[in-house]
């Protein structure tokens, strides 16, 4: 009898105890995938998915997978190109947002940046960069730095090299254009590199920014699971990626809804929010 009262009990307090984590705001970093935060299907695609705006070398979702290893064997061979990380030793951390802009989930983001007073770092598409003109100009007047993210999102490890340099001289043409400077920053889309074209970008003045916090939030999921990935893993010189736009398959609402948690937690902890060139004392012009 003594037993089944124990169980009995037992049963209760934890679910009395389930409950309380699931409606308040306690900060136990699990992933309870509250109803109203989950992305909602219904949320459309950035409008302007027409040709022009879609990703060349095809969605994130089908093309990631670049191995973690692989970044930090690259930032051991090229250590004054390629950049995963900043210092340890400062409580900075940089936001870096790729595969904008559009008109859906930009300008929140831009919004969000500014009403917590956070400057970030834009890698930009060429042929989205062109299509939405004004959000790129309002990127440089509230003091964000844009880098280099191709001109049509491909996969540069399948290119040649003409094709390669055609990619990201073109973007950056079209990002000076807009922004008055000839960025030197560039992101590979899908992370894919290899030491040849590492080699090869920096050939045309570039350093190479990759992350060693990935948000994963191009898999379409909930704000509590994106806050999750960035603040477990943030820590001293973190550079934290996430998206500012995706393809028509990805749903970035849970991004966009953890973005001011992460923001007031962080500096919360204590850390301060810089761009690429402030973390990594690096210029992020030509």
């Amino acid at each position: 009898m003594n037993k089944k009262l124990i169980a009995v009990t037992s049963i209760i307090v934890i679910g009395l105890a389930a409950l309380l984590f699931y409606y308040s705001d306690y900060e136990l970093r699990l992933v309870p995938n509250r109803p109203y935060l989950r992305p909602d299907p219904a949320q459309p695609s950035p409008r302007e998915t027409t040709e022009k705006f879609e990703l060349s070398g095809g969605s994130e979702r089908d093309n990631r997978g670049f191995p973690q290893r692989k970044i930090v064997d690259l930032a051991s061979l090229f250590p004054d190109i390629f950049f995963r990380e900043g210092s340890p030793k400062v409580k900075k951390v940089a936001l870096t947002f790729d595969d904008g802009p559009d008109s859906v989930y930009t300008p929140q983001i831009l919004d969000i940046l500014k009403e917590h007073n956070v400057k970030g770092t834009f890698f930009l598409i060429g042929n989205r960069a062109e299509l939405f003109a004004d959000v790129v100009k309002r990127m440089v007047r509230e003091g964000h730095v844009v880098g280099n993210h191709s001109m049509s999102h491909a996969n540069i490890v399948k290119l040649d090299k003409q094709k390669t340099r055609q990619e990201i001289l073109q973007a950056e043409e079209a990002l000076l254009a807009l922004t008055g400077y000839r960025t030197a920053l560039f992101r590979s889309p899908y992370g894919s590199l290899d030491e040849s074209k590492v080699r090869d970008i920096a050939g045309l003045g570039y350093k190479i920014i990759a992350w060693n916090v990935d948000s994963l939030d191009w898999k379409s999921l909930t704000a509590e699971q994106v806050k999750y990935n960035i603040l477990e893993n943030a820590k001293e010189g973190s550079i934290i990626l996430q998206h500012s736009s995706g393809s028509k398959e990805e749903n970035l609402t849970g991004s966009v809804a953890a973005l001011r948690e992460v923001i007031r937690i962080l500096k919360k902890e204590g850390y301060q929010f810089v761009t690429i060139p402030q973390l990594l004392n690096i210029k992020y012009k030509k």
